[in-house]
């Protein structure tokens, strides 16, 4: 992959200068392996991805605990199906239902009508994971999925049915794809970002890891430091931080370097 650093607002009386991360795949390169080195997609054509704070489950390691076991209890009777994009229509009906739930989720148009077209026609969606409540035959949610079969999933945007939302129809839906991509034998399923409090419910299940900028670190004391941390001030650099790195990592900034997903070889190296 090719980068670019996208200059963000800096800090000079604290020496800090931030930039964004860009990655571009180069040809035949897999997805899975930009995934693997901390980026999630910017595009949904996936042509261009940015480094973060992101989440995903290690599934070799996953088990199912007694609240992951609790929530699929309290979505008994509603199915869940894996469906190819292909074989899935985006009927005036099912728009209509994903753009009033991303109205009152996201906020009014927010997700458009058109916007909601390119999202079921765009490379970053090869799957669909379907549900059915039973007793009704109707259709209460889908998650879109991007699958790399064996390495890579990617749970990107799901819409359901808010009247579920007593039955945690919501964290149902990403526990069954869980359990159900780790039963497939897929190495990875990446659930996005994680910068606040209210997204460590990503962080429930067994196997779970967040990449902390160099590596994939399943500690999760560190990954809520570094939440309560983007609360305050901030005026140095994490790799600056004692705190953080005594309580982490030892205090030993060198051992990082050597356990980093990333090294660079410049195309000249006469330069």
């Amino acid at each position: 992959m090719k980068l670019l650093f996208s200059e963000a607002r800096s800090d000079y009386a604290n020496y800090i200068f931030p930039y964004a991360i860009w990655a571009f795949p180069e040809k035949g390169e897999k997805t899975a392996a930009i995934f693997s080195r901390g980026f999630l997609p910017s595009s949904s054509q996936l042509d261009r991805f940015y480094l973060c704070r992101q989440i995903r489950v290690d599934l070799s390691q996953f088990k199912p605990s007694s609240e992951n076991r609790r929530i699929l209890r309290k979505g008994a009777g509603i199915s869940v199906t894996l469906i190819p994009r292909k074989d899935f229509e985006l009927t005036t009906q099912r728009r209509d239902f994903y753009k009033n739930y991303a109205d009152i989720k996201y906020g009014r148009d927010v997700m458009t009508h058109e916007r909601l077209e390119k999202l079921f026609q765009s490379k970053i969606v090869s799957h669909i994971l379907l549900l059915i409540d039973e007793s009704t035959q109707s259709e209460v949610g889908i998650v879109t999925l991007y699958l790399e079969s064996p390495s890579l999933s990617y749970y990107y945007y799901a819409f359901y049915d808010l009247n579920y939302y007593p039955r945690n129809l919501g964290m149902y839906m990403m526990t069954s794809a869980v359990e159900m991509l780790a039963r497939k034998g897929f190495q990875h399923l990446y659930l996005g970002t994680c910068y606040s409090a209210n997204a460590l419910y990503k962080a429930q299940f067994l196997g779970s890891e967040f990449f902390n900028g160099f590596t994939w670190s399943t500690n999760l004391k560190e990954l809520k430091y570094l939440i309560e941390r983007d609360q305050n001030p901030v005026t140095r650099h994490l790799l600056e931080t004692e705190d953080y790195l005594e309580k982490f990592h030892n205090a030993n900034l060198p051992k990082l370097t050597q356990g980093s997903t990333f090294k660079i070889q410049f195309d000249d190296e006469t330069v």
